[in-house]
């Protein structure tokens, strides 16, 4: 028991000294890393971050993890379960809201769409009334009950949303009541609602069901023109609309022709001569054929006959070759838009090749910048993304550049704990480089004047005797030259190769960039150099080398400072318990021996 209790306390005791001399050691690499680095004032390392990267509290004034949880309603079909909320419910606490962004606002664009789809109803079909006996005392409740379904429409448009559009005034969003009422009722497109609204329909009960006299709902014709630029500020491919929108067009005005060409037939009585409709057939498509040949001049009429046809033909003629010369300047403009990207595009590498081929450039190096102007091309779908961003204001570049570039700069170990601002101005600064495959990134030796991170791709870092040897491979999301941005005295050197694997997208930071960031965050300037020194110091620490191992690891020197006290006590003739370690020290010394 008296040995066992003695092995214990040695063990304590020499616990306790290794922890007394690892304590030591990291004291003095602290005070030596102190004087040779003299911007390291305390043992924190990160700057005060600024006060725009506080977290935003949840809106409703209550953390997420206090809301409380709603009931969970499921409802099966066939062999799957969907979870979803009644629809009795979300009904009863849906709100109208008082105000509507028609900018934004995708149910005002649907709510458009509604309205676009009355007037088309309106524009389309009251020619047709008009003109052919489509429209019969059998069928007339039809007729009448889409009219009024659509006069409903054009008058929510009115009562409802048009009365809570927001609207700018003086720089500032309106979105009181009154004043958007105001506003509305000042406009011209209440007038034209007002207009478009006619209560022409009492005249029904004088001359009958006359299909013109609801010629007036043709007027809102502004709600259509929203639409499309709405609904074009939300496609990803608007100009396919811009495409059916002026095909709608040469068909609309066919239509109408083909209408009048029957009015026309039936005054002059139909069959009474060769050029009217001679009632055979589909009345619609036979008009409408004719309608297609006259407006396009494609020629093979038969020849007016009376004074009235001449007439009616020479009109046809002459409004038929200017609506169709306009229908296709107007796809002209649309198609050239769609394909203005590809047309920059191809005239930038036919000047290319043709500079080329100017100078003779080897075939293989036209071969490289050919194929780097079709990747380049077909995975960013231009040339220079930073073209694109030019026109916007700094506030929107630095969004964009957030949402495109925070989640891999912020992982980057060197900037982790600088000030969040300070990221946010570098963002602005990443330019995007795309390499070929086998392209050098960087060079063993060069000196490093940017820093690198990897948005798609991969490259590999060769070293090696011959220098051909893969080390590693880096994937999309890492980082490689950073210490080059900081370093000085020759320490910026490159210290291997860095090849592209195949096709790689980087993005690429600057010193000069990075240094004229740091004037305005020195906090942050510090804590990158400091980082910096550290990351140096270690890539430069040579390798231990690789010995026989030993069986009982030879354990680390007492520290002077400690032999000193010892050698002190023995002097007095010290017994206690210093006397004991000193006794405990000299037998682990000899054993180590």
């Amino acid at each position: 028991r008296i040995g066992s209790a003695s092995s214990l306390s040695s063990t304590i005791i020499n616990t306790r000294l290794q922890e007394l001399v690892r304590l030591f050691k990291e004291r003095t690499e602290k005070v030596k890393e102190k004087l040779i680095d003299p911007d390291v004032t305390s043992d924190d390392e990160s700057p005060v971050a600024s006060p725009a990267a506080a977290p935003l509290p949840a809106p409703g004034g209550e953390p997420e993890g206090d809301k409380p949880l709603e009931d969970d309603h499921y409802c099966e079909m066939l062999c799957c379960t969907f979870k979803h909320r009644p629809w009795l419910d979300r009904l009863k606490s849906y709100q109208f809201p008082s105000s509507i962004d028609p900018l934004t606002n995708l149910m005002y664009v649907l709510w458009l769409f509604f309205v676009v789809m009355a007037w088309n109803w309106n524009c389309w079909l009251i020619p047709v009334r008009w003109a052919f006996p489509y429209q019969t005392p059998a069928n007339i409740h039809y007729w009448l009950l889409m009219d009024y379904l659509c006069d409903l429409i054009y008058l929510l448009d009115i009562l409802i949303f048009q009365t809570r559009l927001q609207f700018v005034r003086g720089g500032d969003i309106i979105t009181d009541k009154k004043a958007m009422k105001e506003n509305y009722l000042r406009s011209q497109r209440f007038k034209m609602d007002v207009l478009c609204l006619l209560p022409l329909d009492f005249f029904y009960f004088k001359v009958g069901v006359n299909p013109l006299l609801r010629f007036p709902r043709c007027l809102k014709y502004m709600a259509f023109f929203e639409f499309n630029n709405r609904l074009e500020a939300i496609l990803t491919k608007a100009y396919i609309y811009r495409v059916i929108r002026t095909t709608a067009y040469l068909l609309y005005s066919l239509h109408v022709n083909s209408c009048l060409y029957y009015w026309a037939s039936a005054y002059e009585g139909l069959g009474s001569t060769t050029w009217v409709y001679d009632g055979e057939g589909n009345s619609y498509i036979r008009c409408y054929y004719w309608a297609v040949k006259t407006l396009i001049t494609i020629g093979g009429l038969p020849d007016p006959k009376t004074l009235f046809e001449i007439v009616f033909q020479l009109l046809n003629y002459f409004t038929g070759v200017f609506a169709f010369s306009v229908m296709i300047g107007q796809m002209r403009d649309v198609v050239g838009a769609a394909t203005a990207g590809q047309t920059y595009y191809r005239s930038c590498m036919d000047s290319t090749i043709k500079y080329m081929n100017f100078y003779k450039i080897p075939r293989t190096v036209q071969n490289r910048v050919k194929t780097w102007y079709e990747y380049t091309w077909h995975s960013q779908g231009m040339l220079d993304e930073s073209e694109l961003l030019v026109q916007l204001p700094d506030k929107m570049r630095l969004d964009i550049a957030i949402d495109v570039n925070y989640n891999i700069v912020s992982k980057v170990a060197l900037f982790q704990g600088c000030d969040r601002q300070m990221i946010f101005d570098m963002l602005k600064r990443l330019r995007s480089v795309v390499y070929l495959p086998n392209d050098y990134v960087c060079k063993k030796g060069e000196i490093g004047r940017e820093m690198y991170i990897i948005q798609a791709g991969q490259v590999q870092v060769l070293g090696g005797p011959d220098g051909k040897s893969v080390l590693v491979t880096l994937k999309a999301g890492s980082v490689f030259g950073e210490i080059s941005l900081l370093a000085a005295g020759g320490g910026n050197r490159r210290t291997a190769n860095v090849v592209a694997h195949g096709f790689a997208n980087l993005f690429i930071l600057e010193k000069k960039d990075l240094n004229e960031i740091l004037v305005h965050y020195p906090e942050s300037q510090k804590l990158l150099r400091k980082k910096a020194k550290k990351m140096l110091r270690s890539n430069n620490k040579p390798k231990d080398e690789k010995g026989d191992p030993l069986i009982i690891p030879p354990k680390a020197d007492t520290p002077k400072l400690f032999k000193a006290v010892l050698a002190a006590r023995g002097r007095t003739g010290g017994q206690g318990a210093l006397g004991r370690l000193r006794w405990r020290l000299k037998e682990l010394k000899a054993m180590q021996d």
